[in-house]
This record gives structure tokens, sequence and C-alpha cells, in this order.
């Protein structure tokens, strides 16, 4: 069974986690607790509104520098922190911003784009989303087309960018562009920040396999964009965006809410509901729950060293890698052990029914909602944020030497 790890907490920290638990137990805005509680669809609005909870008591910038506004937690502080977020069931804090455009502006920015975007990055004021992908460029990243052209005091860029998740909430976009076809294709990219309410910026949706508009493709047509909107030097970027993916790989990982998800499932289990077959008694599914928890565990001990090592002021290091490739294929796992639970219940899947104001039968097991969605969305982790098997390469290149 998955037990919180043996550690001995200070009274510090026992005092802290004692603040965290009544944070989300007293502070979590009404509506996102009403949807959590019914198994209900986060709305943006609710989303934000979290997030500013979180900014309004300091905690926004888990990871970042105190001079920015960050927390200044320690590794056992931030660990403590995403344990009891997992178990209150807490919305998983939309990264774009706050994980990832932020530590690149922080790092990288000049001091005018500091004080212009970070700010408004901690508060959730501004909603970003990613431009990587695109449509011939997805694991092979750096053979991406977009371009950006200088022209004066702006760039102009065109092409196209896809699986923006939550491109149809943001405000502004994060995109690698081309800047220049000579030398090796990764020098010739740089980063660069696009207010999307720009002329000429489109977005499309890609309905996902659980009905979904969570990904879109980013159309970009003659779009000016300022110089200064360029981070750091041209050409650099993917400098940058390497440190931009080791913190997104981090965050994929998603430990803490795996080890809620198998929680659950072990007092399913061990008190199963009526309605639900006792699969207790099959030792070949009682192997593979063992299995998730082992490797779980094992994960947990990767993730805390990362924590310590950004708790320092590194950046995540190739365990980021490991962490995305072992905590995607045990997300995975974990959602093929409740589809068993639930049974044929998961077979008539009904996308509407968990939306706020749905008044038709909601058709899913009572011991176990948000079967269906969870399977159907969560086949796409082992891709997003460069699929494992290219973080195997990474692996083999940066800790084997291969």
């Amino acid at each position: 069974m998955v037990n919180e790890m043996n550690i001995d907490f200070t009274e510090q920290e026992l005092a802290f986690r004692e603040e965290v638990r009544a944070f989300f137990r007293e502070e979590l805005p009404e509506q996102v607790r009403y949807k959590i509680d019914n198994g209900l669809r986060i709305s943006r609005d609710d989303q934000v509104a979290y997030q500013k909870a979180l900014h309004a008591k300091g905690w926004a910038g888990v990871n970042w520098p105190v001079e920015y506004g960050g927390t200044g937690w320690s590794s056992a502080q931030k660990y403590i922190f995403f344990n009891e977020a997992a178990e209150a069931a807490a919305p998983r804090i939309i990264p774009f911003g706050l994980s990832m455009v932020a530590p690149v502006i922080y790092t990288f920015g000049s001091e005018e784009q500091k004080q212009r975007f970070l700010p408004d990055i901690l508060a959730s004021n501004v909603w970003w989303c990613q431009g990587y992908s695109e449509p011939n460029a997805g694991s092979d990243l750096a053979g991406l087309k977009t371009k950006a052209v200088r022209d004066g005091d702006h760039y102009i860029v065109n092409g196209t960018k896809t699986w923006t998740t939550l491109g149809h909430y943001a405000d502004w976009i994060f995109c690698l562009v081309r800047t220049s076809d000579t030398g090796r294709k990764q020098e010739g990219i740089s980063f660069l920040l696009i207010d999307m309410k720009t002329p000429g910026v489109t977005v499309k949706p890609i309905i996902t396999l659980d009905g979904r508009r969570e990904v879109n493709e980013v159309f970009f047509e003659d779009v000016r964009v300022p110089v200064e909107n360029l981070i750091g030097e041209e050409g650099k970027g993917w400098t940058y965006a390497k440190v931009l993916l080791t913190h997104e790989r981090t965050n994929i990982a998603g430990v803490a809410p795996s080890k809620h998800r198998l929680s659950t499932l072990r007092k399913l289990l061990d008190n199963p509901p009526a309605g639900m077959g006792n699969l207790r008694q099959n030792s070949l599914f009682m192997a593979r729950v063992i299995q998730a928890e082992v490797e779980l565990k094992a994960l947990e001990f990767t993730e805390l060293r990362v924590l310590s090592a950004v708790s320092t002021g590194k950046a995540p290091g190739p365990e980021s890698s490991i962490l995305k490739i072992k905590g995607t294929e045990v997300q995975q796992m974990i959602d093929e052990l409740y589809l068993e639970v639930a049974g044929y219940y998961a077979l008539p899947f009904v996308p509407g029914q968990y939306e706020d104001g749905y008044d038709g039968v909601r058709i899913e097991p009572h011991f176990a909602p948000d079967v269906a969605p969870h399977y159907y969305n969560n086949r796409k982790v082992t891709i997003y944020g460069g699929t494992n098997e290219i973080q195997k390469n990474i692996i083999a290149k940066a800790v084997l030497g291969l």
C-alpha cells in the first residue's frame, strides 16, 4: 500500500503541513470545491480563481527565486505542498506561465522583461500557452519551420504551431521560431513572446478522445512582433527551450496525483462498495497494483532529488527525463487499473455529463467517477513534452555518454 514516505519532518515542517491542509480545507474557492466534489470539469475562470487564491497566500511561485516573488520553500516543503494538494484533489497548477515561461524569463530575460511579465504571471493575470510543436516538427522539434523575419523594430512571423494546450484560453504564447536557416538547425532558433490578440493570429480547435477542446492549432500570418519580445539573444532559443523542457517534464510526471489515485484505488479494493466486483481476490490484478506502487515509490525518491536541486537554484537535469518516462507510464498503469475496476460502467462515455449544468442521467460508476475521461485524456502523456522514446535518447546521451 502506498503510504507517505518515511520522512522525519521537523516541528516547523509539521506546522507547515497543517497550514497547507487548512488552506485547501478553508480557502479553496467555493465553485472549485463544488466541481471537485461533484466530478465536474474545471473552467478557465475556476482555474484562475484557484491560482489567484494561491497567489494571495504567497504560494504561487513554488519554484521561483525569492527575489521575484517565489516561496523560498525547501524541498521538504515542496514535497508537503504537492502531496497535500493532491490529497485535496485540488486542480493542478497550469504550468505554462508559472512553471515554464517564467523560469526562462527570470533566467535569460532582460530586466525590462522581468518587470513587465513576471508580476502578471505570478498573479495569474495573464494566461500563457506554449508554441513549440508543429505539424512536421514534434519529436524532431529542431526541425521547426515557423519563421520570424526581422523588419526594423519588429519580427514578421509566419507558420503553424499544433497541439497547443489551452491555446484558446491564452492571452500570450511563447514560441520557438526560426530566425536563420544557416548553420546547425538548432542555432537558427529564437525564443519569442507573442500577444495572442495580435492581428494574424488564428486559433482552431483539435477535439481529443475525451470529447474536449484541450489542444489547438495556432496559425501565424504576417504577425508583427516587437523585437523587444525576443528573450535573450537571437539564435539562442534552443538553449532556453531545453531549460524550459526540463521544468515541463518534471511537472508532467505527476507523482503526487498518482499517489492519491493509487491510495484511493486501494481503499476501494479493500472495501468494495455495492456494484463493484471484488478484485481484491484476483491475484493477477493485485500483482499489477503492487507493481504500480513499487514503481511509483521509486519514482518519488527521484522527484525528491530534483526538488532538492531546484531549491538550490539549479534547473532540473536529466533526472527530469526519468521522471517523465516513468511518471507517465505509471499514470497510464493506474488508468488501466481503474478501467478494470469500473468494468462496463466505463463503456457508455458521455462527455457532457462532466460539465456544470448537465441535466441528463450520469452514466458512470459512483465509486470511481471520471474513469473514462482520465483514461482517454492520459493516452497522450507519454507523447507530449517530448515522447518517451526521445527521453530515452536524452538519458543515453547525458547519463550514459552514448
